[in-house]
């Protein structure tokens, strides 16, 4: 009988993965210059007091971010949740499906986008090196590139891993200094069995990204003292609590999806309070990130609260890579 049930279980998944029809999924992506503040409230939104020192000294940088708009004449800009905060807007598809980024660079310098985890063609890289070095893979001021990825089986969820996982996208020009840059965002793929309305995946309710990253703001003229407050120890661009939005409803079942980028400081350990997360069928309230690495867990928020949010590497803590969550 069991036999009988996981066949017709797998029959009727093979029936709804073959009932979606793969499409091109199109964005109208720029690349601009802006000025990012770490700390918007201005507090330490942990205790309500001011930003200790170093890092409250100064919060706001220069940076360059990804930019969605609704359509290639770049004019009106597509909302996103705040809870994004610095990260470039997310890029859903679903198994099968074409991608296609038109990228505008509206920004000072030369950028480009290159992705994580789905396929392209060397035309479609966004990064310049070796024989490739030679074309045109920099996107300069002013410039506009169609770049064209696919959502492969490779690219999407595999067998324990829920209906949706994270990929990378950021620019690879100078790919270290465009990503402190502030020049990343998430790419969704969503398994084909599990693609609903606008790609979504129908076996959660909601999705979090989370990218935590030590951004290194310092200049060369500093000495070890003076670059430690420079150091912005933060989740999706924002310190001690700065996060906005990340809220549910008690009952909702979340997936988040974490990005760990830096270097050998960004050695990360994301922990919730208040709940457990799900990672490839194991409990932990602990999961571990490494640079440029990518994974999704799973939670069901039944514990209703404010909750902590943080890397548990302890002066990661002190600096203030710490956010909020509520379960309503």
């Amino acid at each position: 009988m069991k036999s009988f049930i996981f066949i017709c279980s797998l029959s009727l998944m093979s029936q709804i993965a073959s009932a979606y029809q793969p499409i091109v999924r199109t964005y109208y992506i720029a690349a601009e210059d802006v000025m990012w503040d770490f700390a918007p409230t201005g507090k330490n939104m942990l205790n309500g007091e001011n930003i200790p020192s170093p890092w409250g000294e100064q919060t706001i940088y220069n940076k360059v971010r990804y930019i969605e708009y609704t359509d290639a004449s770049f004019s009106t800009k597509k909302p996103q949740p705040s809870w994004l905060g610095i990260m470039g807007p997310i890029i859903r598809a679903v198994e099968g499906d074409t991608i296609k980024v038109i990228f505008k660079n509206k920004a000072a310098g030369d950028y480009s986008i290159h992705p994580h985890g789905v396929f392209y063609t060397k035309d479609n890289e966004g990064a310049c090196y070796g024989f490739n070095a030679t074309k045109k893979c920099a996107v300069k001021t002013g410039e506009t590139k169609t770049y064209l990825w696919k959502a492969t089986e490779k690219s999407a969820p595999g067998i324990n891993e829920g209906g949706s996982k994270i990929w990378l996208y950021h620019s690879h020009i100078n790919s270290v200094n465009d990503i402190y840059k502030g020049l990343l965002g998430g790419i969704i793929i969503t398994a084909k069995e599990f693609a609903g309305k606008n790609g979504l995946p129908t076996d959660v309710d909601k999705e979090f990204i989370s990218l935590i990253f030590i951004f290194n703001e310092s200049t060369d003229e500093m000495n070890d003292e003076e670059v430690e407050g420079h150091l912005m120890h933060s989740m999706n661009g924002y310190i001690f609590g700065n996060q906005p939005g990340l809220v549910m409803k008690k009952g909702e079942k979340i997936r988040w999806h974490l990005i760990g980028m830096g270097t050998e400081v960004d050695i990360h350990t994301p922990h919730w309070h208040g709940e457990v997360v799900s990672h490839r069928g194991i409990y932990t309230d602990v999961v571990e990130l490494l640079p440029a690495s990518m994974l999704s867990v799973e939670m069901l928020a039944e514990n209703s609260g404010q909750w902590l949010y943080h890397c548990h590497v302890t002066d990661h803590i002190s600096a203030g890579m710490i956010s909020l969550y509520e379960i309503q």
